[in-house]
């Protein structure tokens, strides 16, 4: 019978599991200056067409042994100076070649220009310039279940050739895929806005949280041997179903916080005015009539309209 037991959830703030130790890790290719290896090649060629030219060129009454082994010597030095030409690569600048013999990694040649490795071995060009990679907008609930809606972009590059090659199927999926893991995680752990004022939210603190998502990205990616160069959030908003109902209770927020400061601040004028009436002795107040300036004043100044004066033609108390 199967058990209907839930399974534990896995805890928001649980770290990420660090990555397994690559099997195999960046080495430098040997490899030659390109340009000598190819006059080399030509200057074989060229030796060996001559060779060749020349057994055929023989006279009739030369070896038939002498003239064969000459041009069997002119053929192979072609054509072994050929196949050493094969060994040539162009090497542009912010680009590498991952070197195979046989199947197995002999190193990478970073060194940019006309460069020569072993002609029998394989050569995988493979980009080490800055990249950029932007996610689509993602729709995942935050640390106190809102919906909202977010999405980023990681500037990255490869650090290692040989692990993003050797260590993952496709380097630029994978940077991908996770790159999409690590901004759900991160919209997972922090709410949209803290209701805590000392709690870090993805709005109210965007720095802090960027630094987390770098490093839960570094985490990620350090497999495949890709550096994170930086990662911003492009789109951070409310779901559409709830964005209305959000946008009332900011704009709540906002208004009651607007309240505190205008309470906080005609407090401090009435009580200044009152210790400025006291300290001239302009009237002298009894409680009820400094009640009522105070009333007067708070309403005069904490209201959302202008006051609208009263004339008294009676006395005062009138």
């Amino acid at each position: 019978m199967l058990s209907t037991t839930p399974e534990p959830a896995i805890a928001a703030s649980e770290p990420t599991a660090a990555p397994e130790t690559p099997q195999v890790r960046e080495a430098t290719a040997y490899s030659a200056g390109g340009g000598p290896a190819l006059l080399a090649g030509l200057l074989g060629v060229l030796a060996g067409g001559g060779l060749m030219t020349g057994g055929i060129a023989l006279a009739d009454g030369a070896p038939t042994g002498a003239r064969a082994a000459l041009f069997v010597l002119g053929l192979v030095l072609a054509l072994a100076a050929a196949l050493a030409m094969t060994g040539l690569n162009m090497v542009a600048p912010g680009e590498a070649r991952v070197v195979q013999l046989f199947g197995r990694y002999r190193g990478t040649v970073r060194t940019d220009g006309l460069r020569w490795v072993n002609p029998f071995s394989t050569r995988v060009a493979i980009s080490t310039r800055v990249r950029n990679h932007e996610t689509a907008i993602l729709k995942v609930n935050d640390a106190y279940g809102n919906p909202i809606e977010l999405a980023a972009v990681v500037v990255w590059r490869v650090e290692d050739t040989a692990q993003a090659l050797f260590e993952v199927d496709d380097y630029e999926r994978f940077v991908s895929t996770q790159t999409e893991a690590a901004v759900r995680r991160i919209a997972i752990d922090y709410p949209y806005d803290a209701h805590d004022e000392d709690g870090l939210s993805l709005r109210g603190n965007a720095e802090e949280i960027t630094e987390k998502l770098v490093e839960e990205l570094h985490t990620r990616v350090g497999a495949a041997g890709v550096r994170i160069i930086e990662s911003r959030f492009t789109h951070l908003a409310y779901a559409p179903e709830i964005a209305s109902a959000m946008l009332q209770r900011q704009q709540a927020a906002a208004m009651v916080a607007a309240r505190q400061k205008i309470v906080e601040g005609a407090v401090g004028m009435v009580e200044a005015a009152l210790d400025r009436i006291s300290e001239r002795d302009i009237v002298d107040l009894d409680p009820e009539r400094k009640a009522a300036m105070v009333s007067n004043l708070m309403v005069v100044l904490c209201g959302d309209r202008s006051a609208q004066p009263v004339l008294n033609t009676g006395s005062l108390y009138q």
